[in-house]
């Protein structure tokens, strides 16, 4: 979890090889008009995004029964993640943690939906977990995913 542009879905992919857990991008299940919103340079509401939780939330209850599953998701605030955890027993939180001018950076040089105007927003937004393994995205994403590793063998989740 994280904020737009903090490494969510490169850390997931290589967390998912490392793993053999399945990889789901929560970008992929954003309704057309969330997407096309954010396209536009409007930030989403809580209304806006309550579709889109319940649909990962399904999705993260199917994966559980299963051997479970690696979903990038913003998360950004509590209420959110008491959503998405519904009915999950033991969900995991990693959290990217940047300072906006080096997420700023990342996201001017990529091409995604979600402006680099609409940073600002995501970071007024997020409600910082404390119940979640905290990464600082400066390390090279390798050493992060080493780093989300170690915390899973040694809590038994792996």
């Amino acid at each position: 979890m994280g904020v737009s542009g903090s490494g969510k879905t490169t850390i997931a992919k290589l967390l998912s090889k490392k793993t053999g857990l399945p990889f789901f991008d929560g970008d992929d299940f954003h309704p057309s008009d969330n997407t096309e919103k954010m396209k536009a340079g409007h930030p989403l509401t809580d209304e806006d995004r309550q579709q889109w939780l319940h649909t990962i939330n399904a999705l993260a209850g199917e994966q559980s029964k299963l051997k479970g599953a690696i979903i990038a998701c913003s998360a950004l605030k509590k209420k959110y993640r008491i959503i998405l955890s519904q009915d999950i027993l033991k969900p995991t939180w990693i959290f990217l943690q940047g300072t906006y001018d080096l997420i700023h950076k990342r996201m001017e040089k990529r091409d995604h939906f979600m402006p680099v105007q609409l940073l600002r927003y995501q970071f007024e937004d997020l409600e910082i977990p404390t119940a979640a393994v905290t990464v600082d995205i400066k390390n090279e994403p390798d050493k992060i995913v080493e780093m989300i590793v170690q915390y899973l063998n040694d809590r038994k989740q792996l």
